[in-house]
């Protein structure tokens, strides 16, 4: 065993090896199916946003009025029906919500992007610093090709990106698990 295998957090992970393992599994299984459906997958995801949003509002409408003083009140009132009108909008029109969540992922990934080639020329000339760059590369690429693709793309593009999210993560979750399962056994 390793000094990581002495520490409290690798023995957690060393009881729960075979829950990641499986956790990894079930991942790679439901990313290969938003891959497979990614129309179906992207509409799952919309209306369970749509379903956060209209929850999150709920519990901040509820939490407004213990809030003292108007100008914080109405300010957390309006945040909260805002988030439910918002919400309630994704879940009635989901291809619309479907376009401006894409949207959102398309700017957040272009404000990646820009940040990591700040950050890549920050890093300059330390050892990492091209990975870095190339990581905003492709950021700013995939955000320009989200951007570009509008509207068509954004009715499979969340299906596509979440699943090879989970299939990524899932690979990555079995590959811990099986090595903390060896390592326990070697």
């Amino acid at each position: 065993m390793t000094a990581f295998a002495d520490t409290p957090f690798g023995q957690k992970v060393s009881k729960d090896a075979a829950h990641l393992a499986w956790l990894g599994a079930a991942l790679v299984v439901l990313g290969s199916a938003a891959l497979v459906f990614p129309l179906v997958s992207t509409l799952v995801i919309t209306v369970f946003v749509g379903w956060l949003l209209v929850i999150s509002g709920f519990a901040g409408l509820m939490i407004a009025f213990s809030i003292r003083g108007a100008g914080p009140f109405f300010a957390a009132l309006l945040f909260s029906l805002l988030t439910i009108a918002a919400g309630t909008f994704i879940i009635a029109t989901p291809i619309v919500g479907e376009i401006a969540i894409t949207i959102s992922l398309g700017v957040l990934f272009m404000v990646q992007g820009a940040f990591e080639s700040v950050l890549a020329f920050e890093l300059r000339p330390a050892r990492g610093w091209i990975s870095m760059l190339i990581s905003a590369a492709a950021s700013i690429l995939l955000s320009l090709i989200i951007l570009c693709g509008l509207p068509k793309l954004s009715l499979i593009a969340l299906g596509i990106l979440i699943g090879i999210n989970f299939i990524s993560s899932g690979i990555a979750y079995m590959a811990v698990g099986m090595t903390v399962r060896r390592e326990i056994r070697g």
